[in-house]
């Protein structure tokens, strides 16, 4: 049985043949109405979520599958005590996957061992996002026609988020591929992923705190927010919370076909008066994760 933990765990094909699927189902959404009929996603999300669980969910729904679940841990038993372990095996008798959001980084992982059905990480603390990190490689290829030979630039929370660390451990597997971390030092990429990715797979890389001085050479760029609940210190987060607020001024100097991006929620960090730009990408990305998700939906099922 194949599980979705980490973006490794899909090969380069795998991930390529999965963008195929949805762009596919993008062009031929009746083709795949009732591709699901008879089957049961369950979304066990212990921490709140608003794009990811309803994502899954349309997903499923558009396939003719059927939903099931809870949005938050205190409308389960684990409220009660009852371990991740149980309540998976409890509710893979109920449904034939499982996409699970956990707060406790390795917590899907610990479900994986103990499921006896598909398990799909959506989210574990700031470990990793792998459907994110897919979402966003759709969003590119469909944006851009290509997944190598970029420069993406990282920009804000680069040291929690867990959809940069998911998206830099992809991207570093395509060619020709340059990336700019934009952060204040407070919020840095950490060193293990310097290492164990970029170094390690000879990806070039720069560091900076200025959202405006690579601007002009990138593909790619990519905004995320302050995630306050990754805080142990309130007063750190709000000062660093508005560190970063993209505007039209900070865009004058990007290419044309710059494609911004952002996992949501937006908070603060691109001002509203981007939206109208036809560079923002950040709300068809949205729109890119449903597809992607039945996409996946489909090959853990093993639905031809």
């Amino acid at each position: 049985m194949k599980h979705l933990i980490d973006i490794k765990d899909l090969s380069v094909k795998e991930i390529d043949d999965l963008i195929e699927v949805a762009k596919d189902i993008i062009n031929h959404r009746d083709n795949y109405s009732h591709k699901c009929d008879g089957k049961k996603l369950a979304t066990l999300f212990f921490e709140p979520s608003t794009r990811t669980r309803l994502s899954f969910e349309a997903a499923m729904m558009e396939l003719g599958g059927n939903v099931l679940g809870f949005s938050e841990a205190s409308s389960s038993s684990v409220s009660k005590g009852e371990t991740v372990a149980d309540t998976i095996q409890v509710v893979g008798c109920y449904a034939d996957i499982i996409a699970m959001r956990h707060p406790k980084e390795g917590a899907p992982y610990v479900a994986s061992v103990k499921s006896t059905v598909p398990i799909i990480n959506a989210g574990d603390g700031g470990h990793n996002h792998p459907t994110q990190t897919l979402t966003d490689l759709l969003t590119i290829k469909c944006e851009k026609g290509r997944l190598d030979n970029l420069t993406i630039g990282l920009c804000g929370d680069l040291k929690f988020g867990r959809t940069v660390h998911s998206l830099i451990t992809a991207m570093a597997r395509y060619n020709n591929i340059k990336i700019v971390l934009i952060s204040p030092d407070e919020l840095k990429l950490p060193e293990y992923v310097k290492k164990e990715v970029l170094e390690k797979n000879n990806i070039e890389y720069v560091e900076t705190k200025d959202i405006e001085e690579y601007m002009s050479e990138l593909d790619i760029l990519y905004m995320t927010r302050v995630q306050k609940e990754r805080f142990f210190n309130e007063a750190d987060y709000i000062r660093l919370k508005d560190y970063y607020i993209l505007n039209k001024d900070k865009l004058k100097v990007a290419k044309n076909d710059l494609c911004i991006m952002h996992p949501l929620p937006r908070v603060n960090e691109i001002s509203t008066d981007v939206d109208d730009d036809p560079r923002a990408c950040y709300f068809k990305q949205a729109n890119y994760g449903k597809y992607i998700r039945m996409a996946l939906i489909l090959k853990l099922l093993e639905v031809k």
